[in-house]
């Protein structure tokens, strides 16, 4: 397994994310070709590492329900 390195990540979190610090997630989509995603509460456990192309249709699957 390769690390990636998510230095430069800019962090912004779910907009369905309440402001009373619920259940949330970050993704950083600002990398060219990955997509990372971790838990805004526990962001020093790490992230998941989706390819673009990946994260882009899990999210249009999720709107279309």
């Amino acid at each position: 397994m390769r690390a990636i390195d998510l230095s430069s990540a800019k962090w912004r979190r779910s907009s369905y994310s309440n402001s009373d610090g619920g259940q949330c997630v970050e993704v950083a989509d600002n990398l060219p070709s990955l997509v990372p995603v971790r838990d805004s509460k526990a962001p020093s456990r790490g992230a998941l590492v989706f390819e673009a192309g990946v994260w882009t249709a899990f999210v249009d699957g999720i709107k279309s329900e």
